[in-house]
């Protein structure tokens, strides 16, 4: 079996991510309840996968990278306060049982895009370079406790 990795790990969870936004995205004109549920799985899954890298990723990146006061870590909490004002957007909508979030939709999607694409090919890679296997089961198993 493969070493699991950060990169693997996090892509995998983006990939999952992606698909419940998708199914909420086919559905809501034609099944809003199961649309409404997708979403609901989404932006639970999202705001996980937001503090697992706030409270877990980020502080052993500044630790091992020795970048505290700036760097990607910092954009990056950014980026998750934005993205989460667009989630927020979409739910307030979701439950007002209004389907028309196209607008908030394309920024979330867009906000997601540039995110995503920063941590899959500069921070996740990083991470796994720097730190030792036993760093990064001690990071998946502080992060298992995240419900």
């Amino acid at each position: 079996m493969p070493e699991r990795t950060i990169s693997t790990m996090f892509d995998e969870d983006h990939e999952r991510l992606d698909a419940l936004f998708k199914s909420f995205q086919t559905l809501k004109r034609t099944d809003f309840p199961k649309a409404k549920s997708a979403f609901l799985e989404f932006k639970a899954g999202l705001q996980r996968h937001v503090v697992w890298e706030e409270d877990v990723l980020f502080p052993l990146w500044e630790r091992k990278s020795g970048m505290t006061g700036g760097g990607p870590t910092i954009v990056m909490r950014n980026e998750h306060r934005e993205i989460g004002d667009w989630l927020e957007a979409i739910y307030r909508k979701i439950q007002a049982q209004n389907p028309e979030t196209e607008r908030e939709e394309q920024t979330l999607l867009d906000l997601l895009d540039r995110h995503n694409m920063s941590e899959e090919e500069v921070l996740y890679p990083e991470m796994d370079r720097m730190i030792s296997a036993e760093e990064r089961e001690t990071a998946f198993r502080a992060m298992e406790q995240i419900a």
